[in-house]
Formats: C-alpha cells, structure tokens, sequence
C-alpha cells in the first residue's frame, strides 16, 4: 500500500467517517443479497466492495476518529421511518454508499489517489448493482405471488375484454395470461398495456402468451410458451432470470422436462374436455395426480373446468387452475371468478 501524505485532522476525519458509512451500506446491501434473495453473485461482488474499502482505511484515517466531537452524531431524518420493504431500505443504502464514495472521491484526491480511484470505480459500479438488485428483488416478489396464486384468468378476444378482465381481478384473480392469436400487432400491444395496469393495480401477475417482444415492451411479469414455441432457454434468455416462464404441458413427460430446464411453473391439460379444442382427449383427473406428485413448481390445471367440475380436482393434489370460458364467457364475471375461488 503506497504511503499517502498526512491529511489535516478535519479532512481525515472526514475520509474516516465516509469510508464508514459506505462499508456500513454496503454490508445491509450486501445481507439482503445474502438471506432475502440467496444470490451468491451478487453477494461476492459486494463483499470485494468491502474488503477494497477495508484495505485502504488507512491508520491515519482511524486515528483522526473523534465521535465525541462529531456534531452530527445520533441524528436522523424522519424519512427514514418511511422505508418499510426491502427494496426501500436497499435502495436507501445504495445512495448512502454512493454520496461517501462520492465525498471520498472529492476530498481524497489530492492525498490518497489509490482511495480516490477506488471509490470512483464502486461508485459507479453500484448503480448497475442497485438495478441488478430491484430486479431481483421484484423476481422473488413474481414467485411469491405466484406461489400464492389459486385462479389464473386466460383471456380470448372480447368486445368487453378490459371490463371482464377487471370484474375477475376485482374478485380474487391473481394471474392474468394475456392470449390473442389473431389481430394487428398495434391492438395487440394497446391491450397489453392496457391490462398490464390494471393488474398492477389490483397486484396480480400479468404475463402474455407467447410474445416475448410484447411481454418486455409492455414490463409483464413473465411469459408463457407451449411446445411449439421458442425453446425455453432461448426463451429464458430473452426474457431474463427475473421474469416468469409458464409452459404448457400435455404428458408428464413435458412436465417434467419444464421443470428440470427451469420453468416457473406449467399449465397442464386439457383435464375435460372443452369447447376450444373439442377434437383432444381430456387427460383426465389420474394424469394430473401424477404430475402432483412427479413435479416441484406450481401446476395449473386447464381445460374445460368450471364451478361445476372444479371440486373433482381436490382429490390430486393441485389447488390451482386456469380458465377461460368459465369468467370470459359468464353473464357475470364477477361472481363466476368467486365461485372458483370459493371451492
């Protein structure tokens, strides 16, 4: 370590208290990293922060260490009992870390450019790394509310589409797979958007069919592909690690390929028969008690289920299932969407 030139007390006072402060913020990022979002990548590239910091957090900065003098000592903001989520309280940290990188950069220059470069380099690196984090964090937010979701509406082109679409999240809906095979791309993206609020709003998932391009352009949760589409790893790559992939499934076979290659979750069927593809065989009820029992992540059953057949499902282990005609063809969605949730 290259010896540096004494700094007037104040000033090293000063490098002193900041070198703190961002090795202090760095840590509470650093332990978010660690046990809310177990990213071991994450948490290397922050513990390296530490350690540079530490290594340059010179005797000379420690000696000038005087807290009994230190005028802002005990303060704090009321602001800081506004941070209630992770998030907030990472996000927070981030701009601590960065505003004593930032005074280290400006009063170290002339006297420790080891110091100086150091910060300016972390500093910089950090604002990648706070995104990197949001991201994360809103991927875990995704898995949970997905692990939480019983009724995932599948919507078919509708005159009343944003209406029907809302009574069923006003009644409990917690996924919304945006489905449109036909059309122009412009109206398709307009309803995207469109629902992608108002499932923000009532905090449901929103994820579209097939299109990737419209599921990013429009900041859905995830996207769901069938056996026909992309390859899921080509798809997971385009879409990135903090979205979700549904897949649709027809064997257990295809299941159980989803979840080895990293599927979110599957939608499995048809269980009965429905009026969408009348031409398939149903797989039936003892299909789906064997994808219960053979898989990890969340299964959607699909196919022909409705208030009237949805107790039968019970007996297989899976709570969860997706719809269409059941809420997008009911006189009342509403109720139609309670009614499923209520089983």
């Amino acid at each position: 370590m290259a010896v540096i030139p004494t700094p007037e007390k104040h000033v090293a006072q000063l490098i002193d208290a900041n070198l703190d402060r961002a090795r202090e913020g760095l840590r509470v990022i650093e332990d978010w990293c660690r046990y809310g979002l177990q990213r071991k990548d994450l948490i290397i590239i922050i513990k390296d922060y530490r350690h540079q910091l530490g290594r340059l957090h010179q005797k000379t900065y420690k000696q000038a260490r005087s807290a009994q003098t230190d005028q802002g000592s005990g303060l704090t903001h009321e602001a800081q009992n506004d941070r209630i989520s992770p998030l907030q309280i990472v996000s927070a940290n981030c701009a601590r870390v960065q505003e004593a990188l930032r005074v280290i950069e400006e009063f170290a220059r002339n006297i420790d450019p080891e110091l100086t470069k150091a910060a300016s380099k972390i500093r910089y690196e950090i604002y990648d790394l706070e995104i990197n984090i949001q991201e994360a964090t809103s991927g875990k937010k995704r898995q949970k509310e997905l692990s939480a979701c019983k009724l995932c509406l599948i919507t078919t082109p509708h005159q009343e589409l944003i209406a029907k679409v809302s009574a069923g999240l006003k009644a409990g809906v917690g996924m919304v797979q945006y489905r449109c095979k036909k059309g122009k791309d412009i109206d398709k993206f307009s309803e995207a958007e469109k629902l992608a609020v108002i499932c923000k709003d009532y905090g449901a998932l929103f994820i579209v069919n097939d299109r990737i391009d419209i599921a990013l352009a429009v900041d859905a949760d995830g996207i769901h592909i069938g056996q026909e589409d992309l390859p899921l790893d080509i798809a997971r790559k385009l879409i990135g690690p903090e979205k979700l992939i549904g897949v649709s499934c027809h064997s257990l076979e295809e299941a159980q390929k989803a979840d080895k290659n990293g599927s979110d979750y599957i939608g499995f069927g048809p269980i009965f028969r429905t009026t969408s593809k009348p031409e398939v065989a149903p797989l039936g009820l003892e299909c789906l008690k064997q994808i219960s029992n053979s898989i990890n992540q969340p299964c959607f059953a699909i196919g022909g289920i409705n208030h009237l057949n949805r107790s039968k499902l019970l007996s297989t282990g899976v709570s969860r299932i997706a719809v269409i005609d059941a809420i997008m063809k009911a006189e009342d969605p509403f109720q139609a969407s309670k009614q499923l949730l209520e089983i």
